[in-house]
């Protein structure tokens, strides 16, 4: 029934990221296989390439998340390991505000890319 609407209508193929990354069709309009739950982009013209290049730099938003993220445990374990060194202490204090900066622009990077991408498909 759903693979039917999905048909009928040209959305865009459900599902299918993998850990929480999306597929490059991501913002395409495609036709689900109902017998091997697969997906078939469609690409209409021209215009599609940048919904591609919206799921690609959606993608490299997503792993600069990561990376900040692990950046910031890597501030931790300096601020554990500095034993009250000061030099040490700030060094890990701006490792840790840098990380957390970048989170954030990254986080607000991918949603904008996503609203943008989302209103053209």
């Amino acid at each position: 029934m759903i693979t039917e609407l999905l048909t009928r209508f040209g959305a865009a193929c459900p599902g299918g990221d993998f850990l929480g990354f999306p597929k490059w069709y991501k913002y395409l309009n495609g036709t689900p296989d109902p017998n091997t739950h697969l997906c078939t982009p469609q690409l209409s013209g021209l215009s599609d390439l940048w919904l591609i290049l919206a799921a690609i730099i959606e993608d490299l938003l997503r792993l600069v998340a990561l990376f900040a993220v692990a950046l910031v445990i890597w501030g931790g374990i300096q601020f554990i390991s500095s034993q009250g060194d000061p030099g040490a202490t700030t060094k890990a204090r701006q490792t840790i505000l840098n990380a957390i900066i970048g989170l954030v622009i990254a986080i607000l990077a991918a949603t904008v890319v996503a609203f943008i991408a989302g209103r053209f498909k």
